[in-house]
């Protein structure tokens, strides 16, 4: 209940409520452990150092983690940097990818791991959305929708992020955004066409 001068107390309305009970769900669905594993996929991005190799270490990394069992890394794009105020082509570019793991971790362990691997390389967080050595970002972890404080699946901002629905539309064309739809539809939408890049 909500206080309000004088001490009393007002019940929560009927949406707060349905906010309230939402929110303690995909809190106790964040923390569950599946009973067999999960396909997820996650985003990986570098725009310091030497990229390739940050990005071909954090897939050793990943599969090294116990309860990721199996790692499938898509075609490598090459990005423009997006900041808090959009594209930056005067910041260092980005190499992209996406990785399709299967994991018995829970989604909050899966982003754990994630960030214990973005540590490792070096990575600080000092600006939102600064450059970074490495970022790993989980996109979607099954058919999971949830939406907690510290933890959003999908991920938000996929379905508007060329660089992580392009590696993931040439990794499989089939792929879908749960809630949202077919990634081949979402691509189209931004008018974009993936491109390979070699690694450098």
């Amino acid at each position: 209940m909500t206080p309000l001068p004088g001490g009393r107390l007002v019940p929560p309305t009927r949406n707060t409520q349905a906010k309230l009970d939402r929110l303690a769900r995909d809190e106790v669905r964040a923390n569950e452990t599946p009973q067999h594993s999960v396909a997820a996929i996650l985003a990986l991005g570098a725009n310091l150092g030497n990229r390739a190799e940050t990005l071909d270490a954090a897939v050793r990394d990943l599969s090294d983690v116990p309860g990721i069992l199996e790692v499938t890394l898509s075609p490598v794009v090459d990005s423009v940097a997006v900041k808090l105020d959009g594209p930056d082509p005067d910041a260092p570019g980005y190499l992209n990818a996406v990785a399709r793991v299967r994991t018995t971790l829970s989604p909050r362990d899966l982003l754990a791991a994630g960030a214990e691997i973005e540590r490792a390389h070096g990575r600080e967080r000092l600006e939102r959305w600064g450059d970074r050595t490495l970022d790993i970002d989980i996109i979607t972890y099954g058919d999971l929708e949830i939406e907690t404080p510290t933890l959003t699946i999908p991920h938000p901002r996929a379905v508007e992020r060329d660089f992580v629905l392009g590696p993931w539309w040439a990794l499989d064309p089939d792929a879908i955004l749960p809630g949202v739809g077919p990634v081949a539809e979402l691509l189209r939408a931004l008018q974009t066409t993936p491109i390979e890049t070699e690694r450098p």
